[in-house]
Order: structure tokens, then C-alpha cells, then sequence
């Protein structure tokens, strides 16, 4: 009797714990967590529109010997629009997918830990078939999702100590580090890892742009927290990249 009563009493228990996991699980699935693609593993993400971007290519007219000899950093924009396969293909060269199974992506990661968050400043009329707004790159899907509606590229500006040509650039691009999905695993050399990793998107951004016959310059002035506010995002800024449609040809 007393081995049929204990027995029934783990029984019991096996079941309850059984019952708990379950609701948990169930607790668990109706949230919408963040992975790598959203910020933060374990915060909730409300839901936000999202946009499917054109395919990118993989192949330029453009060699990458060439894009190197003429790349310079340019401060004056033609008042024309990108176009949305061109916005496509900066924030694919800034931190596409080129390997589905590890999720390698165009620029290299410590531990490929993926620090960085890629967000869109679009001013009115900045890309062709695309709303103001500040939007939000994913790697993953090759997907832009809107953060914030309206031109925001003046409140930008201002953050970025009054360079005129955050304003005039058709985007801008706004990188952030969220430096502990570094650190974590490499304590304080992470921050290091970090900076290296940014350098080498800005550079794919750089050669991208000569590719596509648009200009770039990267921003290393402005005011932390006035950005943060401004973008609404997860992380640090470390880069405002302002990008538009060059005036003159870089190769004739």
C-alpha cells in the first residue's frame, strides 16, 4: 500500500509538472520574441509594418578594383530619388545574408555575433514608392519594417551638429552596436570587435555606392542620445551614413 501511494503521489506530481510546462510553452508562443533580427532576445516587439524588398544583385558592371580607386566621401547630393531596388541593395551590401544555413552575412562579425542594427532615415520623396519614415533593416527576411512614421531627416540633422547634408542626402543611414551580444562572449575585447565590424559595413556601403552611382560619406559627429531619441531604436549610434544619388558620373 505504501509503494502504491507513493507511486500515485509521483504520478501526480510527473503530472503537474507536465501541466506547467505546457501552459508555459503556450505562454511562451504567444509571444513575438526579438532574435538578432530585432534587438534585444527576450523583449516583445509590437507589431510593425513591414516591406519585402527587391532581390539583390550579385553581380556590377562596376569591378571591385574600381570602386576602390574612386571611392571617396562625397557631400553633395543631385535632388533625384533612389530607387527602392538601390536602397535594396545598400542595406543587403551593409548586412545581407550571403550563407542561409550560418547566416553569414556581407561583412564579417567576432564569433559572428551580429552586433550591429541597420535603421533608414527616408526623407519626403527620398525613395521612389516609399513613404517617409525611419525604418528598420532585416538581415534575415531581407526585409524593411517601419519604425517611426514622417521625414525625421531634419531632427537628424540637427543631432548631427547642423551638417547640411544629412538633410539633403536622399536616406540616411544609422547604424547601431548593441554591444553585449559581443562582450558577452569576449568581455570587455568585444567593444573592440565591435568598432572593427562597423568599419568593415561602412566600407561595403562606401564601395556599394560607387557601384550604383551613389554617393556616401560617413558621420562620426553628432549627439548620441539626440539620435537614440530621434531613431527609436535598440543600441548605440555609432555611424549616421547619409546616402543620395551622386551628380556626376564616378566612372565615364
Amino acid at each position: 500500500m505504501y509503494y502504491l501511494v507513493r507511486r500515485r503521489t509521483f504520478l501526480l506530481g510527473l503530472a503537474s509538472l507536465a501541466a506547467a510546462a505546457i501552459a508555459g510553452f503556450i505562454a511562451l508562443s504567444r509571444l513575438n520574441f526579438f532574435t538578432r533580427e530585432g534587438g534585444e532576445v527576450g523583449e516583445t516587439e509590437v507589431a510593425r509594418v513591414r516591406l519585402k524588398l527587391p532581390e539583390p544583385s550579385y553581380k556590377s558592371p562596376v569591378s571591385i578594383e574600381e570602386a576602390m580607386l574612386v571611392r571617396r566621401s562625397i557631400r553633395e547630393y543631385a535632388d533625384k530619388p533612389l530607387t527602392l531596388k538601390q536602397l535594396s541593395q545598400i542595406l543587403w551590401a551593409a548586412q545581407g545574408i550571403t550563407e542561409r544555413r550560418w547566416g553569414f552575412r556581407t561583412a564579417p562579425s567576432a564569433g559572428a555575433t551580429y552586433p550591429l542594427e541597420v535603421y533608414v532615415v527616408v526623407k519626403d520623396g527620398g525613395v521612389e514608392d516609399l513613404d517617409p519614415g525611419i525604418y528598420h533593416y532585416l538581415p534575415v527576411s531581407h526585409e524593411i519594417e517601419l519604425v517611426k512614421p514622417g521625414d525625421h531627416s531634419r531632427d537628424l540633422m540637427r543631432a548631427a551638429l547642423g551638417q547640411e547634408w544629412v538633410l539633403e542626402a536622399a536616406v540616411n543611414l544609422v547604424i547601431n552596436a548593441i554591444y553585449e551580444r559581443t562582450t558577452r562572449r569576449y568581455g570587455e575585447r568585444g567593444y573592440r570587435y565591435v568598432y572593427m565590424e562597423v568599419g568593415h559595413v561602412g566600407q561595403n556601403i562606401y564601395l556599394q555606392c560607387v557601384s550604383l552611382g551613389l554617393a556616401c560619406v560617413v558621420i562620426g559627429a553628432f549627439y548620441d542620445d539626440d539620435v537614440k531619441r530621434i531613431i527609436g531604436g535598440a543600441g548605440e549610434p555609432l555611424y549616421i551614413i547619409p546616402v543620395g544619388v551622386k551628380k556626376e558620373p564616378w566612372i565615364s
